[in-house]
């Protein structure tokens, strides 16, 4: 068991008596960091998660919010950290399956899959297989089931080669009328079990997430890691949106981590109310099982519903439709307490509220103590470091990722893969815009702005697609929380999250804690991911793409000296050092109103391209601008607007600031677009011709520019 000392005397004063192994085993799992948030609830706390268009915030399966008078898109992210570091293709798999449930739980479809994941560099054997493997695996599985992978990020470094980060983010709408919640509200209904069999893999899942990886986890822990099963998936999804369509669904959720002990207490937790399960009546997938080994299995492909037992017949009719194992396996009680019985004998006996809500754990946080080496680096030629950034892994096409996903099935998408964000169809005229952003390397060096930077680039994204972004979901990827510097990062981070969420003001409607994120000692970089989804009009869409011969370039937003913690700094010196860039929070806001505002104005189209910067800066935001359009341009650096005059061209092209947007405006209306603009911009350059030059320093062939920023992974993964 992790139960610690002090929670196993506050265990036995709350029963009053010593629990038997069941209970212990029970208790043992939801006191674990994955499903308590024993740690992280108190800093949690410090986001916003009210809003105009918020119809449940943070506390189910996933957040809900308005899109339209009609609809609702349900949001949430998750991890899996630890699975995925053990059995890459099992672990991304039933990470991919764990979020569908969530969304499917609120009554939702699921329209589209976001990943955003990390690795070792690829030069490196094992950070290769896992890169494969995990890929492959979300691939398969989201393939199979019919949902639409639509985008995401990947980040290298050697910090993640021995503790990779797999997090995915779904979103699906439903009708307002007919969301659905986890809980079990009625005495007497009953509880109905669906879907793949209770087997004995992925026991003591939550308790290996919430510790630390060793050498030998690989094959000491791969029994807790779950197996999923897409097929059965496939029909799962359908029989519970037909049950949901037909019969009157008190309550729904999935069973992911902590099986059946974790659904059903807090189910009826949720509601004041207790439960019985009757555990002869669960289908099984093996003989034998002991009861210890059936409370805490994580079989994948499991949902459990919550109705009146008048309804009992309908909806086993419905699952035998489909095949699918379903059974009666309990009631809602008023006794408070979750009671598991064996033909009638009482095998555990515990607090619904003790199980779902433990008390808090209030750690230490220290600031850790600075490292005050700092290397002087000299800067090579930009024309040189511009190819090379665009052949570094984190900024060279994604292409050899996404080209495994089936991105079209249900024909909502409207832009591709591999521009700021994924943009879905939605209903009369709507769409919304969907991405997921980190930076590890500015969180390592500042955790909060690292955090605030996050979500900043996260807004600019759907903003750069027409989108106002309405909320965000989060996943959080931080070391062991006993340590208190690593705990000091994770406030930081928290705090610099929320403060930006606040400003827009953006809440934040969902979320995951994933800690214990290391291996041998080596933490990971803290990694907060940060999801957010937009809202607009189909007719406002705007790509990032060159797209006219004489359209003018206009960037906005001010650039700094601002190097340190660059992907120039990583790929051109191998260093992550320094002092990060600095989050402007009321700048960000001006200038992403600004560039909302002049899309929504923008009738005639004379806003041809909208793209954000952000790593590799604005050298690469261009060069990126040029791969897209096939198309050059001639920028004159000294036209950029930047703190001041003593800026070096490696600066101008490479730091990383927020808060800026580059343009394309059609040459006769850029007039009248930059009298519309109250902050830094200025007209920097033109499209045109076959060469991206940036005056006085760079003249490269926009042929040469593809060379260095496709076919990169390709090369490693052959």
């Amino acid at each position: 068991m992790t139960l610690t000392e002090s929670e196993c005397e506050y265990i036995k004063n709350e029963l009053g008596r010593e629990p038997n192994s069941l209970e212990y085993g029970m208790l043992d799992i939801m006191f674990s960091e994955h499903c308590s948030y024993k740690s992280s609830r108190p800093i949690l706390k410090l986001f916003p998660t009210d809003g105009e268009r918020v119809i449940l915030g943070p506390g189910d399966d996933a957040g809900l919010v308005e899109i339209t008078d009609e609809l609702a898109l349900a949001i949430g992210i998750e991890s899996h950290n630890h699975p995925s570091a053990i059995e890459p293709y099992g672990g991304a798999g039933t990470g991919i399956g764990g979020i569908i449930r969530d969304i499917l739980s609120m009554g939702a479809m699921p329209i589209a899959l976001l990943d955003s994941l990390r690795f070792g560099y690829l030069e490196d054997q094992r950070s290769r297989y896992l890169f494969e493997y995990v890929v492959k695996g979300i691939s398969d599985y989201g393939n199979r089931v019919g949902i639409p992978t639509v985008g995401g990020e990947v980040e290298f470094d050697d910090n993640f080669k021995l503790n990779p980060l797999v997090n995915v983010m779904c979103a699906g709408i439903v009708r307002k009328n007919d969301i659905v919640r986890s809980i079990a509200p009625n005495l007497g209904d009953v509880f109905v079990l669906m879907g793949g069999r209770t087997g004995r893999d992925g026991i003591h899942g939550v308790t290996f997430a919430s510790e630390e990886l060793t050498t030998g986890s690989e094959i000491e822990d791969r029994p807790a890691v779950q197996i999923g099963d897409p097929f059965t998936k496939k029909m799962v999804l359908e029989a519970t949106l037909e049950v949901l369509d037909k019969i009157e669904v008190v309550g729904l959720k999935d069973l992911g981590g902590g099986g059946l002990t974790c659904c059903i207490s807090e189910m009826a937790a949720k509601s004041g109310n207790g439960a019985i399960v009757e555990l002869t009546k669960i289908p099984l997938r093996e003989e034998g099982m002991t009861p210890y080994e059936i409370m805490l299995s994580e079989s994948q492909e499991r949902m459990v519903f919550v109705i009146n037992p008048d309804d009992v017949d309908d909806i086993m009719e419905i699952f035998k439709k489909y095949d699918l194992p379903a059974a009666v396996i309990g009631k809602v009680t008023d006794t408070e307490n979750l009671v598991v019985e064996r033909y009638g004998e009482v095998l555990a006996e515990v607090p619904t509220e003790l199980l779902s809500d433990p008390p808090v754990v209030y750690r230490e946080a220290q600031k850790p103590v600075e490292n005050g080496d700092y290397m002087e680096l000299k800067h090579i030629k930009p024309e040189k470091a511009l190819l090379k950034l665009l052949s570094s892994e984190n900024i060279a096409s994604k292409e050899w990722v996404y080209r495994q996903y089936d991105h079209e099935v249900q024909i909502r998408n409207v832009i591709k893969p591999g521009d700021d964000a994924a943009v879905l169809r939605i209903d009369e005229g709507k769409a919304v815009a969907l991405t997921v952003d980190c930076n590890s390397a500015h969180t390592k060096l500042d955790p909060y702005n690292g955090g605030a930077g996050a979500v900043s680039e996260a807004i600019r994204n759907v903003v750069s697609m027409g989108a106002e972004p309405i909320c965000i979901v989060d996943c959080l990827n931080f070391g062991n929380p006993e340590k208190p510097q690593v705990f000091w990062q994770f406030r930081e981070c928290v705090q610099g999250m929320a403060d930006v969420a606040k400003s827009f003001p953006v809440p934040v409607v969902s979320g995951n804690v994933s800690f214990y994120n290391e291996t041998e000692g080596v933490t990971v970089n803290p990694s907060p991911v940060v999801g957010v989804a937009g809202i607009m009009d189909m007719e406002n869409i705007k790509t990032s793409g060159f797209k006219n011969e004489g359209d003018k370039i206009i960037a906005l937003g001010k650039t700094y000296h601002e190097l340190d913690g660059s992907e120039y700094h990583k790929a051109i010196h191998g260093v992550i050092q320094g002092t990060p860039p600095k989050v402007r929070i009321e700048d960000e806001l001006k200038v992403a109103k600004t560039i909302l505002d002049l899309i929504k104005d923008d009738k005639n189209k004379d806003i041809t391209g909208v793209h954000d910067c952000s790593t590799g800066g604005l050298g690469v935001a261009i060069a990126e601008m040029a791969i897209s359009g096939d198309m050059g341009a001639i920028i004159d650096l000294k036209m950029v607007p930047k703190e001041d005059e003593n800026m070096v061209t490696t600066e101008i092209l490479f730091s990383e600031s927020h808060g800026r947007y580059v343009i394309t405006v059609r040459n006769k209306s850029v007039q009248d677009i930059l009298n519309k603009i109250k902050v830094p911009a200025a007209i920097i350059g033109e499209v045109g011709g076959d060469r991206l030059i940036f005056q006085p320093s760079v003249n490269i062939g926009v042929q040469k520019l593809k060379e260095s920023y496709y076919g990169v992974i390709e090369k490693f993964m052959a």
